[in-house]
């Protein structure tokens, strides 16, 4: 009897075992995060919600398919304690059988949601999951979770400083001035400005609104498009009181001895504004996207996690993006577009000098010191940020990286399809 005949038709790119595809990004606007801001009265369960219900709407999406639910955030007590991303999926009016898990990698929790998602689906494990991330930071400060890197016992032990002291110390081992680090504040907020009015957040940009559906915020409010040089040099450093009159330098010294003495450069103007906001993205494999009529618009295409020193700890996002790209088998001048978080000037700026990344492929549309920074959501909003200015530019690679507290870095390849 002649054998059946086994053979499988050639295989697409789309149909390659191990990938993750992109099927969408959402995020909410971003409000300053005080009592003042516009967000300050909306739960965060509610905040990442009506990003989980934007993908299901935009996308007619039977939530009965979704397998999991992963979101990141970083201070995950009081309004943000249990498992936000079960109760956000309840919340939502998602199909109760849809589990949900709440992730923590520091600043970088976004994009390890994300990571974690394409993880799942590209081992085989899982055919269809939501990533993303949310932090109200007025409502739930920062750090209030307490925990041992704020502990003296640790401070002293292993070494910990705040991330200031860290810029400060970054920027005095690479040479980053104050006129450098304020140059680029400026320039972020001005490519902020020109991508709002461009409309280049459009696509992306889901209206928080209340209860009778009324809009609560629709626009970023945090940019402050009239920043110049001159305002921003009437701004003290931040961090040099706290170097100085509490011990924070000499610990810092002690790990990096060569520095004589740190040149504190970083203040409100030329650091990450602390901001409410989500972001989700949806994720699966290309059986399950055509099986829902889900057209993809990228796939993941590697991705990394890396360890550093705690001290200086901000430089994570150029050894992780050199793990991404050799895990892609890519080098730096196949990247059409960085997403560097901005979490302070120095850091893309060190980034740039020491991978040799053109500025004019680097933040296009301005970052977190226009922006703002929701630590749990970042990243995956960064993502989408990316993927939107491939799209828009016609370009088919991206990369995504953020430093992380306590000496860590992350980044994410993706491609266009």
């Amino acid at each position: 009897m002649r054998p059946a005949d086994t053979s499988l038709p050639p295989m697409t790119r789309e149909d390659a075992v191990g990938d993750a595809f992109i099927f969408d990004a959402v995020r909410t606007p971003r409000g300053r995060g005080k009592d003042s801001g516009s967000l300050y009265t909306v739960r965060p369960v509610e905040l990442f919600a009506t990003t989980l219900r934007a993908l299901r709407d935009r996308n007619g999406l039977d939530t009965a398919q979704v397998e999991d639910v992963v979101a990141g955030c970083v201070t995950q007590t009081g309004d943000q304690g249990q498992c936000l991303a079960r109760t956000a999926v309840l919340e939502a009016g998602y199909d109760q059988g849809v589990p949900g898990v709440t992730v923590n990698r520091f600043c970088g929790s976004g994009l390890e949601a994300v990571n974690h998602a394409a993880a799942l689906v590209a081992a085989g494990y899982s055919d269809l999951v939501v990533a993303g991330g949310v932090e109200s930071m007025s409502r739930v400060p920062m750090g209030s979770d307490g925990g041992a890197l704020s502990d003296p016992a640790f401070v002293l032990g292993v070494g910990s400083v705040p991330q200031g002291i860290s810029a400060d110390l970054l920027a005095t081992l690479r040479g980053i001035t104050r006129e450098d680090a304020d140059a680029f504040a400026v320039e972020s907020q001005a490519r902020c400005a020109r991508a709002q009015a461009a409309g280049h957040f459009d696509r992306s940009l889901v209206p928080v609104t209340d209860l009778s559906g009324l809009v609560i915020l629709d626009r970023d409010e945090h940019p402050r498009p009239d920043t110049t040089l001159e305002t921003l040099a009437k701004l003290k450093p931040s961090f040099e009181m706290m170097g100085t009159m509490f011990g924070l330098d000499a610990i810092t010294r002690k790990a990096w001895p060569q520095v004589e003495a740190i040149r504190h450069i970083h203040h409100a103007g030329n650091s990450s504004g602390i901001v409410d906001g989500a972001a989700a993205v949806l994720i699966g494999s290309a059986d399950k996207g055509r099986a829902l009529g889900l057209r993809p618009r990228a796939r993941i295409r590697s991705i990394a996690m890396v360890g550093d020193e705690p001290i200086l700890m901000l430089d994570g996002p150029i050894p992780a993006s050199r793990k991404a790209l050799a895990k892609a088998g890519m080098e730096i001048g196949d990247i059409d577009r960085f997403e560097v978080n901005e979490a302070f000037a120095t850091v893309p700026i060190t980034f740039m000098r020491t991978l040799g990344v053109d500025h004019a492929r680097l933040n296009v549309d301005g970052g977190a010191i226009a922006l703002g920074h929701p630590l749990g959501a970042t990243g995956a909003m960064l993502l989408g940020t990316c993927l939107d200015a491939l799209e828009r530019e016609g370009l088919g690679t991206g990369l995504v990286t953020l430093c992380i507290g306590g000496g860590m870095g992350i980044a994410t390849i993706i491609e266009r399809v």
